[in-house]
């Protein structure tokens, strides 16, 4: 057996690190593998947290993405997903523009708007620009895949009142 030793093999390969500023792009591909999580996919944990939720705020739940399973309050009139350090809901992926969406509250009604990101804003599988939010929809921000639930609260007067 010959060992050979060339300067090429010992010369360190170029950095391909992207910087925190790069937002990665995904094709139709990945969109496609997009299907929807059943509520009934919810911990015991997960409906006393939605049943808890007291007038004028709703919950994120984290289906899909590294942190499945977190959960994000939205008790604020305007709350920012994005993978900037300072954003109200953190989502550290390159997928994710450093400020990607926002939740808005307007009294016990939601709406998700799409901050100009690279890769959009889904709701329910299509791509939006600004969306009303109703109990079991699917926010898709990157990668992230999180699950909109109202307050009980505020659901009940709703369909007491004749809405939703």
């Amino acid at each position: 057996m010959s060992e050979s030793h060339s300067s090429e093999s010992e010369a360190p390969a170029p950095s391909r690190e992207r910087s925190s500023s790069t937002t990665a792009n995904f094709g139709a591909a990945f969109l496609n593998q997009l299907h929807s999580v059943d509520a009934a996919d919810l911990t015991a944990e997960e409906m006393d947290s939605i049943a808890a939720l007291p007038s004028g705020s709703a919950l994120l739940i984290m289906r899909r993405g590294p942190g499945a399973g977190s959960r994000f309050l939205l008790d604020q009139d305007v709350s920012v997903a994005g993978r900037h350090s300072e954003a109200d809901i953190f989502l550290d992926d390159v997928t994710v523009s450093r400020r990607h969406a926002s939740f808005n509250r307007a009294g016990a009604r939601f709406t998700v708007s799409d901050l100009g990101s690279l890769n959009g804003t889904y709701v329910n599988g299509d791509v939006v620009d600004n969306a009303s939010l109703a109990d079991g929809d699917e926010v898709q921000v990157g990668k992230y895949r999180l699950t909109f639930f109202a307050s009980r609260v505020d659901k009940a007067a709703a369909m007491a009142g004749g809405g939703e």
